[in-house]
């Protein structure tokens, strides 16, 4: 069997389309493989469980009976120790564990600022 002539670059064509297509649409298109929306997924609901944790934080930091005294040590500690510091306070672990949590750390340090 013989093929038209017009065969191979109407083939040609169709692949070289095909490839573009999917180049445009990975890099200006917004399309996303599964892996990379699942870290998406991941990186958003860890900064939500963050931001809910806040509050435990204030709280636990409104409650502790050395506040004043490691507010003092917190605002002595420079901006770029200050998370660190902040969780060996004990504030930043979140219930049911026994670490502190970094990410919770920065976020309490932020609402203790604006706290007074």
């Amino acid at each position: 069997m013989t093929f038209p002539e017009w065969t191979m670059p109407s083939v040609y064509s169709a692949v070289g389309g095909a490839i573009v297509v999917s180049i445009l649409g990975f890099t200006w298109g917004g399309w996303t493989t599964a892996g990379t929306a699942e870290e998406m997924a991941q990186t958003h609901a860890e900064a939500e469980v963050t931001l809910a944790m806040v509050p435990v934080c204030l709280n636990a930091s409104a409650a502790d009976p050395e506040r004043a005294a490691k507010l003092l040590t917190l605002k002595d500690v420079s901006t770029f120790n200050r998370t660190k510091a902040l969780m060996a306070t004990g504030w930043a672990t979140p219930p049911g564990s026994d670490t502190p949590n970094r990410n919770l750390a920065a976020a309490c340090a932020e609402g203790l600022e604006t706290d007074g």
